[in-house]
């Protein structure tokens, strides 16, 4: 079985106010999910699928890298659970066969990251706009953490 990737995308920087799902993204969030793909497409994984929040703001977040919504798979959950089990059931844990790029918010993203990282040290926050690139060994379930992104530090 081949390595899979998996890549958690917290959405950026959102103007404040409500109701909450229509939020937009900020003009620095714009710049922070601009710089996060502009790194992400030189580097992504072919036959990438997605699962992302359809928020307002995870749309715009995930739009700077990926425009084309019929490739989306909008999921309601990662705007309104907290379970990472359920996310993971919806992706196809622990068969998932081609890479996967889960845009959503926090607490949830960050929540994915710990349930999937149990016995990898990590970072212990999930900053806005952060990606955090995982590899999947299927069949011996481990999960490294390979990478973190933050678009204020690109």
């Amino acid at each position: 079985m081949k390595t899979i990737e998996l890549l958690l995308w917290r959405h950026a920087d959102a103007l404040s106010g409500m109701p909450d799902f229509a939020r937009v993204l900020s003009p620095h969030g714009h710049q922070q999910a601009h710089k996060v793909a502009a790194w992400l497409s030189e580097r992504a994984p072919a036959d990438l699928q997605f699962l992302v929040s359809p928020a307002a703001r995870a749309r715009q977040t995930v739009a700077h890298f990926h425009a084309d919504e019929s490739d989306i798979q909008f999921c309601m959950p990662l705007y309104e659970s907290n379970s990472p089990e359920e996310i993971l059931t919806i992706l196809g844990w622990p068969d998932i066969l081609l890479p996967a790029l889960i845009v959503g918010h926090q607490p949830l993203i960050g929540k994915l990251a710990d349930h999937l990282l149990v016995r990898t040290p990590h970072p212990g926050s999930f900053r806005k706009s952060a990606l955090w690139w995982l590899r999947i060994e299927p069949g011996q379930g481990s999960v490294q953490l390979v990478q973190v992104v933050d678009g204020d530090m690109l």
